[in-house]
């Protein structure tokens, strides 16, 4: 049986703000369930960011540095996690300078996961913003978990929903999206979505079979977590969308690589949750490689395969 479970620490992105204090305790969260060190990693900019002057301060005052806002930061965060959870977390916190895109990938690169948060943006930006968390997971070869700023603790938590598409696309995010219901002592959906025309039965059976042909393996390694098949001819975005709203978190596959992939499907659906989304990549094997070459060859070209 193949496995790609991945060990190590909880690695989050600490930004200083207030909100960002939630994605923090959710990382919290993740970390204490799998008994997982936490790491705090801030990146900073080189050069400071100018902000109006604040009511009260002196105009002698000199401005902090990008790297001691960064380490208030950390402090701040470390604080509330001890006052919160105690001290049974083990912690390690770094800043770094540098763009987010090199910082986390390098710090995160043997975690189990890395959680960052999802700004309030909207329309292209929320997009924008999710092609970078598609990046994020494809160069840190972690799953990525997207954290919206609102998020807080409820009953849903315990509830995993994952979408498939039967390639092996798929294969890392539905064993990610086990283990996850299985440390959530909770319960697992799994969607596949796919246009069935009008009455195809056939597309009801293959989509079943695949279905089957995939969880068995999980199902016997987990048979704790209880599963629920969700077949649906909605777009696989919607679908996701519509479960986001009942699950604690949902999970997708996206291409793991140094470079950005289209991943239309997943773009849309991490700009679009309105929970907690797990961004799982996808590492080729060796004979998928020898697949995509043999299909670059015969089409003489060098389009990146989406499967």
């Amino acid at each position: 049986m193949n496995t790609w479970a991945r060990t190590g620490p909880v690695a989050v992105e600490v930004d200083g703000s207030a909100e960002g204090i939630r994605v923090v305790d959710y990382a919290c969260m993740q970390a204490l369930r799998s008994g997982a060190e936490l790491i705090l990693i801030a990146p900073y900019g080189a050069h400071a960011v100018s902000s109006p002057a604040t009511p009260g301060k002196q105009h002698d005052e000199q401005p902090k540095s990008p790297a001691e806002l960064a380490d208030d930061s950390l402090r701040e965060a470390v604080a509330h996690i001890r006052h919160r959870y105690g001290y049974g977390l083990q912690l390690n916190a770094v800043s770094k300078e540098g763009s987010r895109f090199r910082i986390l990938p390098a710090v995160a690169r043997h975690a189990r996961m890395l959680v960052v948060g999802r700004s309030r943006g909207r329309g292209p930006h929320r997009l924008v913003a999710a092609q970078g968390n598609l990046f994020l997971a494809g160069r840190t070869g972690c799953p990525v978990v997207v954290v919206p700023v609102s998020w807080k603790p409820s009953a849903v938590d315990r509830k995993v929903a994952v979408g498939i598409d039967g390639t092996p696309l798929s294969a890392e995010a539905l064993e990610f999206a086990f283990r996850a219901a299985f440390e959530r002592e909770g319960d697992l959906i799994v969607l596949h979505a796919g246009d069935r025309g009008s009455g195809d039965e056939s597309w009801i059976s293959r989509a079943d079979r695949t279905l089957s042909e995939m969880l068995a393996v999980w199902t016997s390694e987990f048979p704790e977590v209880r599963v629920t098949r969700f077949l649906t001819g909605r777009d696989a975005v919607s679908a996701l969308v519509h479960e986001s709203q009942e699950v604690g978190l949902i999970v997708i596959g996206s291409h793991a690589g140094p470079l950005p992939v289209a991943d239309p499907v997943a773009r849309r659906s991490v700009a679009a949750m309105t929970c907690p989304v797990a961004i799982v990549p996808h590492h080729l094997t060796a004979p998928e490689r020898e697949l995509i070459l043999t299909r670059r060859v015969a089409r003489a070209d060098f389009a990146v395969p989406t499967y």
